[in-house]
């Protein structure tokens, strides 16, 4: 009883924010003819799709780095790519921070690591986007605008970086999302970790791959560009690598290459 009463509760006061949030005609139309991964869907995941967007809006505080100032359609473009992974999860995943910060294009930020040795290395990292765990996270603007036009090669950084958050969710970030239980976990890893592994392989011998060769950096990283690969250039992914593509569509709840 008192479940079904806060389930009504709180999707009376979603509904509400919708529709204090709500997203013009205007706008939207003009970000799906941008991203025409997300005009292919079906005209209920976009209903969807914009519900959750208008949530998400209310939640997150966006800012302009570098002089850049965040429009509404800037927002918008990256809330809606934001959401594409969570459209049957819902946005709780997301709710560990607040803040994304916008950049005008990439950044370099310096880094610093200790080898075995304790010998401290330092270099500078040029990033498209970061997410860190409590936020903020960080994308920059000319990447996320490219967006439609970089899926022919798989790329999509809200995707991955969001990707990256989800990943987060569970406290650590190695490539595995917070799953049910311990034998879901470990069905999972077995997946990931096989085709992990022959990707690794793929790019040691210089072949060309659906998926970003960056994804060979790590578990995390592979878990993050596999993902991007799954909304974006999914029938690809499909093809190449159907295990993993299997078991994302049963985790998102989604099977965007019969969309």
């Amino acid at each position: 009883m008192i479940t079904r009463w806060l389930g009504r509760l709180r999707a009376r006061r979603e509904q509400r924010i919708v529709q204090r949030r709500a997203i013009s005609d205007a706008l939207w139309l003009e970000a799906l003819a941008s991203l025409p991964f997300l005009a292919r869907r079906s005209s209920d995941d976009l209903a969807e799709l914009r519900r959750l967007a208008s949530l998400f809006l209310d939640e997150k505080e966006f800012s302009g780095a570098g002089g850049l100032v965040v429009t509404d359609a800037m927002a918008l473009h990256i809330a809606l790519q934001a959401c594409l992974p969570v459209l049957r999860i819902g946005l709780a995943p997301y709710r560990g921070f607040v803040g994304i910060v916008v950049h005008p294009d990439e950044v370099v930020a310096p880094r610093e690591v200790v080898d075995d040795d304790g010998v401290v290395h330092q270099y500078d990292e040029v990033l498209s986007g970061e997410a860190m765990g409590g936020g903020p996270l960080m994308l920059s603007w000319t990447d996320v605008r490219d967006a439609g036009v970089s899926a022919d090669w798989a790329y999509n950084v809200v995707i991955h970086e969001f990707a990256h958050v989800l990943d987060m969710a569970d406290g650590e970030a190695d490539g595995v999302p917070p799953l049910p239980n311990v034998q879901a976990r470990e069905r999972w890893l077995d997946v990931l970790q096989s085709e992990y592994e022959r990707f690794c392989r793929w790019v040691e011998r210089g072949r060309d791959t659906v998926l970003d060769p960056y994804g060979a950096e790590s578990l995390d990283e592979f878990f993050a560009v596999a993902a991007e690969a799954f909304f974006v250039a999914s029938s690809e992914m499909r093809r190449e690598q159907p295990a993993l593509y299997a078991m994302f569509a049963e985790y998102f709840r989604q099977d965007p290459a019969a969309a």
